[in-house]
């Protein structure tokens, strides 16, 4: 029988036994600390002297960070596959990824029809098993449309609601023995998990062949199959007394032909023993693997990941799958893999990539862009995703995902030193922070990405306040075209450090920062409902209160063209920066004489309350097209413009952002965000055939606009470029560009030239 290649890990099999209980955990706190994978139990809930094995998994996950969990195996005629997935999917997510599933058909039908549960058969507890397969894996699949139906023999479900989707791919293991359930287990399972007292050696070769068999007619690669092994109870000894009765040399002698002839790659000591527990996993497990690597290597056996035949038929052209590497392999995801959904998107555009690598550290990204720049296929960066551009993420390219990169850690509270990952969003920072009374400034959305407004700029509720994301960057980690990891400040490498302040998705891709946060804790938040009938005048008024307004005050405004017969509605949020609510309602009276005021609240709240956490998967609401242009005032003609084009109905959104304050009090030259002197930001968009019309009222509004915001805008080009970057800003760029990325391996989020033109 052929050695098929897993890695090879080891567990135990501890008894549940309900009169020391406390032993039952604490020996899989000891199986985790003797550096083994995985703690299991048996399950006979009609048997009185044991706990109740779901709940003992669920006391050891919460007792244990690092080891896997499972039922070995659980009785599923005793619990329902409805409520087990639900369950299941809920302790891996509580655990971090660290359940596994063992299933059984169900034996001693005494004791289970003592519980209520009807007998059956031999055949029948396996059509039923195979249908609590299919509602387990249905419910488990919340990337697929509507409710879970079936209608079986045995089970039965109407319409239940997918989900949650577990926090990886739980593995479903089966004890089987027989013909019937060794084809179940080939069809349908992830892993076999026979026991070794119950295997005959002679039978082994056989089991295999009707897994395999089973597994290729359903299409599924054997190797798919995890061959697991229940060992029975032995010991450590000094000498020979028989198989597995002697040291650890002797076992792994005895255990080797088990994977490299019979193909098993999971060994559970069915043991109570501290010793033997502690000599598993300190001399038989390392030795056992070091002894089957030499073997493996000799022989060339595969030990790559086995993917399901559909997944290989989804690979892209292009792209070497198979040269990933292993560093990189684990956490990648294909266009086939069940995960694929979750990681596709941006958060306003589809995207079909062919492959999404999400390191965990910078030298993994360095690898991940390494292997990039080696395949025929485009390379789009990604930090939280949520970009407007939607340029992080495409068709059949190489996705490198920082979410995995989410620290976010206080190095100094008392001097406000914070450092983000990347991949952290602004939801996550701000709640990270608010118990040591710190706040950054960001966007308006907990969903953003920290690599890419401090990459940008960061017009955020506290801009006026405490200037923008970048202003706050006191130094910036890279992963630099060439693959280098290079740390950025004021002192080191200082141009750079520069330019990653507002065009950083040129230079590099960010890995983390460190900046100073504010001493903020409440703030008061104002919301204001107007209507914008007189759109012109209106604007006026708001954007010259919002002028005179204390800089502790930061207003958006966002309106929409009219419904029906009725004219637009406005919608501002106004924040001030502080808990001092005479003060604040001060600063927010003015915004009542605006307009028209349909509805008005406010409220002391925690900063994280008004950029809510959101780390959920991005769908891609659909592509919009977005402009963007700064502005010193709102005067006349940019208010009649601005009125017309919401009038046309060819903008669905129009938003005024404003800055000044803190934003301005950095001169120009002070990051590669060169707009030191405008008040407002002003972004519209559209979509379809109308935007060629949005583009047309666009024109007549930039002769009075003043520079871009290039995270609001989709548009890329020397046109726009000049706009975001005025000189001297953009030929500094372009010559850095030059320098740090002379052959553009950066250019799909708003790309600048190098200087020499490559």
């Amino acid at each position: 029988m052929p050695d098929y290649g897993h890695a090879l890990e080891f567990g135990t099999f501890v008894t549940p036994a309900a009169q020391d209980p406390d032993r039952s955990a604490t020996l899989a706190e000891l199986t985790e600390k003797a550096g083994l994978d995985l703690v299991t139990y048996q399950d006979h809930p009609y048997n009185p002297g044991f706990l109740d094995t779901w709940t003992l998994l669920t006391w050891v996950a919460a007792r244990t960070t690092r080891i896997k969990v499972s039922g070995n195996v659980l009785n599923l005629p005793l619990r329902g596959p409805a409520m087990l997935a639900r369950s299941a999917a809920s302790l891996d997510l509580l655990s971090h990824g660290r359940f596994e599933l063992g299933l059984g058909a169900g034996a001693f039908w005494d004791g289970i029809e003592a519980m209520g549960a009807a007998r059956l058969t031999p055949p029948q507890s396996v059509d039923a098993l195979s249908e609590g397969i299919d509602i387990i894996r249905a419910v488990w699949d919340t990337d697929a449309r509507g409710g879970v139906r079936l209608d079986g023999e045995h089970h039965t479900v109407r319409g239940m609601k997918r989900g949650p989707a577990p926090a990886h791919d739980i593995g479903i293991h089966l004890g089987a023995y027989k013909p019937r359930m060794l084809r179940l287990v080939g069809a349908k399972a992830d892993g076999w998990l026979p026991s070794l007292g119950y295997l005959r050696p002679e039978d082994m070769a056989a089991s295999h062949r009707t897994i395999d068999e089973a597994a290729e007619a359903a299409g599924r690669d054997p190797r798919q199959i995890r061959r697991m092994l229940n060992l029975p109870q032995h010991a450590f000894l000094p000498t020979n007394r028989g198989f597995l009765q002697g040291p650890p040399e002797q076992w792994v002698e005895e255990l080797l032909p088990f994977v490299l002839e019979h193909g098993f790659s999971t060994f559970i000591a069915a043991s109570d023993a501290p010793r033997t527990i502690q000599t598993l996993g300190a001399e038989v497990a390392p030795a056992l693997r070091e002894a089957v690597a030499a073997e493996r290597a000799d022989a060339g056996t595969p030990t790559g990941p086995v993917r399901p035949v559909a997944a290989l038929a989804a690979r892209r052209p292009g792209i070497d799958y198979d040269a990933v590497p292993d560093t990189l392999r684990a956490h990648a995801v294909e266009p086939g893999d069940k995960g694929y959904a979750g990681v596709r998107h941006g958060y306003m555009q589809h995207g079909r990539p062919g492959l999404v690598l999400r390191p965990d550290d910078a030298r993994e990204v360095a690898e991940a862009l390494a292997y990039a720049r080696a395949q025929d296929a485009d390379l789009h960066v990604r930090s939280g995703g949520h970009g407007i551009s939607g340029r992080s993420t495409g068709d059949g390219g190489v996705v490198v995902d920082l979410s995995r990169m989410n620290e976010v850690r206080v190095l100094d509270a008392g001097a406000g030193r914070v450092r983000l990952g990347a991949g952290a969003r602004w939801g996550a920072v701000a709640a990270a922070l608010a118990p040591h009374g710190l706040a950054l400034s960001s966007g308006d959305h907990g969903g953003v990405g920290v690599g890419g407004l401090a990459t940008t700029g960061g017009l955020g509720y506290l801009a006026r306040a405490h200037g923008l994301t970048i202003d706050n960057v006191t130094a910036v980690e890279v992963v630099t075209a060439d693959g280098a990891l290079v740390r950025a400040d004021a002192d080191h490498h200082p141009d750079l450090f520069w330019a990653m302040r507002g065009a950083g998705a040129n230079f590099g891709v960010l890995t983390a920062v460190e900046a100073t946060a504010a001493p903020v804790g409440d703030v008061v938040l104002g919301q204001f409902a107007y209507d914008a009938s007189d759109t012109a005048g209106f604007l006026r008024a708001w954007g010259e209160i919002a002028e005179a307004a204390p800089r502790e005050v930061t207003a958006f405004l966002t309106t929409g063209p009219g419904r029906g017969s009725g004219g637009p509605v406005a919608q501002a949020m106004v924040v001030y920066a502080g808990d001092d609510t005479d003060l604040a309602v001060r600063a927010l009276e003015p915004f009542l004489q605006a307009g028209p005021v349909l509805d008005q609240r406010a409220q002391v709240a925690p900063y994280p309350a008004i950029v809510p956490f959101d780390d959920g998967p991005h769908q891609g609401h659909g592509l919009p097209e977005a402009r963007s242009g700064l502005l010193t005032h709102v005067t006349p003609e940019l208010a009649h413009g601005m009125g017309e084009m919401l009038a046309s109905g060819d903008v669905y959104f129009m938003q005024l952002r404003q800055v000044g304050g803190a934003v301005n009090d950095l001169p120009a030259d002070a990051t590669a965000y060169a707009h030191r002197s405008q008040n407002f930001c002003l972004a519209a968009m559209s979509s379809g055939a109308r935007v060629p019309r949005m583009d047309g009222h666009w024109a007549a509004l930039e002769e009075h606009l003043d520079g871009m915001y290039l995270s609001f805008d989709t548009r890329t080009g020397p046109g726009v470029l000049s706009q975001a970057f005025p000189e001297p800003a953009l030929g500094r760029l372009r010559a850095l560009k030059a320098q740090y990325d002379p052959e553009n391996l950066f250019d799909k989020n708003f790309p600048i030239t190098p200087a020499n033109g490559g």
